[in-house]
């Protein structure tokens, strides 16, 4: 009978084949035995499924139709997992060599911790603030908002964020980003799968949270290191994917801070979250308009440089044979 594996990792795709070829790849380079990689095609259309037949034949592929929503096709690829560890991996990232065993010898080292994030890093190199607290009303009425520009210092971003808090070492935290989120299957089994409820976004803060509930701790590791390209997916839908980020705001707040505020403080929120969409959607818009214009500029540009603007046009000989007959003309 073949024993379970240790570590299973799930990823989610949706139409980006090529970052999902170099994540599957620098997790082959990893070389770690019994692991379990296990993809969820969400309706791709880009030859996706294709590629991973083709070039990673040992890792398990299941295909939807369409697509089904973040959380739901990770809840998929759970349920199809069988390691004692589970890792949520976003297709978008490269896992540096280490980083799946720092992950599981951290929650070996730690069986108080139900789930752990890794050190998330940009692709320059720079920090991704992927531990954070969780979000309160003023995160949510000056965190990427009019407010928060007028008072980009306030307390209220500042310990959502977790400004002052050190990548550097082990650490409890409210909760980490779901892009790399390594969860110990006791913790499923305890408060159930991801809430379906979120079609994505904000699944992360809520598992989290329900782990905290159920006695789980949460932690953060540095010495599991992964390279994520953010948004790669959302990006190609981004107006649906910012409504959806904010309707799953919306969701969370409703779902878990009922009995935290009193009631007649959720309408601030909804505002709070709502403005924040606002803007959001407004530098989307600001962003195309000033595109359109670029493009416009250009065009009309190329358009008068282009040969074929002049009605009569002349050759380079024709224009110097003119110049002769101008200075004849002179001269005599």
């Amino acid at each position: 009978m073949k024993a379970s594996p240790l570590l299973s990792i799930v990823i989610v795709t949706w139409n980006v084949r090529e970052d999902l070829r170099e994540c599957l790849k620098s997790l082959e380079a990893e070389g770690m035995g019994a692991v379990e990689i296990i993809v969820v095609d969400n309706g791709s259309t880009d030859g996706t499924a294709e590629m991973v037949r083709r070039e990673f034949p040992q890792v398990r592929l299941l295909i939807n139709d369409r697509n089904l929503g973040y959380t739901k096709a990770n809840n998929q690829g759970i349920r199809a997992s069988q390691g004692k560890f589970i890792l949520l991996l976003n297709p978008d990232t490269v896992v540096l060599p280490g980083t799946l065993k720092a992950l599981v010898v951290c929650a070996q080292a730690h069986p108080e911790a139900g789930i752990i994030g890794p050190k998330l890093l940009n692709p320059d190199g720079s920090l991704q603030r992927s531990a954070r607290s969780f979000p309160d009303i003023g995160a949510g009425l000056f965190r990427n908002t009019l407010l928060g520009r007028l008072f980009p210092n306030n307390p209220f971003v500042c310990r959502y964020l977790l400004t002052d808090f050190n990548y550097d070492e082990v650490r409890e935290v409210d909760w980490v980003s779901g892009a790399a989120m390594l969860v110990r299957r006791e913790v499923f089994e305890r408060i159930g799968l991801l809430d379906e409820r979120f079609w994505a976004y904000c699944e992360d803060v809520d598992l989290c949270w329900r782990a905290w509930q159920a006695g789980f701790k949460v932690l953060f590791c540095p010495h599991a290191v992964i390279v994520h390209k953010i948004g790669r997916s959302s990006d190609q839908r981004l107006v649906p994917s910012l409504i959806q980020h904010h309707k799953s705001m919306w969701r969370f707040y409703l779902k878990n801070y009922r009995h935290r505020y009193p009631l007649v403080l959720f309408p601030l929120i909804g505002l709070g979250i709502l403005l924040r969409l606002s803007g959001a959607l407004l530098k989307v818009f600001w962003h195309y308009l000033r595109l359109q214009w670029v493009g416009m500029i250009s065009q009309r540009r190329a358009a008068v440089l282009s040969p074929e603007s002049d009605p009569h046009p002349k050759s380079f000989c024709s224009r110097e044979a003119a110049g002769e007959r101008g200075k004849q003309a002179k001269r005599s």
